[in-house]
């Protein structure tokens, strides 16, 4: 422990914040499990409060949404592919970019990429809810990518292309992702899920890389 006087308040900050974060993995981690257990419409606030031990204002002060506590990584979902655009490295086009990102989404069998396991997969599946709201972080993941293409491009307001370029990426991804969901629903394990979405990823690439090879390509320093 320091004893310089400047780091004053700095633990009990840093001791809030690490609560903070502990307080809405352990409402998250409960809701994921009642969800599973007996459905996300069947499930209600005051049974999570009670199974997290909060009140029920406490669950409400971290997720302002029900189906926030579903799908708690919503930002990072929506922020993908955008991110993924702004660190392409010299020379590497916007397609390149996001075909790179993917495969190496699908090799770390990441959960947001879809690789979320049979149990959770089903409870949005069967959710109308659920669908609904991820169909919205489609949405929203696309919009996003349009926003990073504009940038990157320098396009002019207005112009069309940025959004027909992120419509058509957007709609890769959309595809692989519910490729993922139906193999996982299928009974099949994440690594053979792996396997087959990696290489059919690769074909669901190469029918728009002539149309976009040259797009939004990082100049080189």
């Amino acid at each position: 422990m320091s004893n310089d006087p400047s780091d004053a308040g700095a633990p009990s900050g840093g001791l809030r914040e690490a609560k903070k974060r502990e307080t809405r993995r352990l409402i998250s981690d409960h809701a994921t499990r009642l969800f599973m257990e007996q459905g996300f419409e069947r499930t209600t606030i005051a049974e999570i409060a009670d199974a997290a031990r909060v009140a029920k204002k406490t669950v409400t002060n971290y997720f302002a949404r029900k189906e926030d506590l579903a799908l708690d990584h919503q930002e990072e979902f929506v922020a993908g592919l955008a991110r993924a655009v702004a660190a392409r490295g010299p020379g590497e086009s916007a397609v390149a970019a996001l075909r790179r990102a993917f495969l190496a989404a699908v090799e770390a069998q990441d959960a947001v990429a879809g690789f979320a396991g049979a149990p959770f997969t089903r409870m949005i599946a069967d959710s109308p809810t659920l669908t609904v709201c991820l169909r919205g972080l489609h949405d929203r993941r696309e919009e996003a990518l349009a926003t990073a293409l504009a940038e990157a491009t320098g396009a002019a307001p207005g112009d069309i292309t940025p959004r027909t370029a992120a419509a058509v990426l957007a709609a890769v991804h959309r595809v692989l992702f519910q490729r993922i969901q139906d193999l996982t629903l299928a009974g099949k394990d994440n690594a053979a899920i792996a396997a087959v979405v990696a290489e059919e990823a690769e074909r669901a690439f190469d029918l728009v890389e002539p149309a976009l090879a040259g797009y939004a390509v990082r100049a080189a320093p």
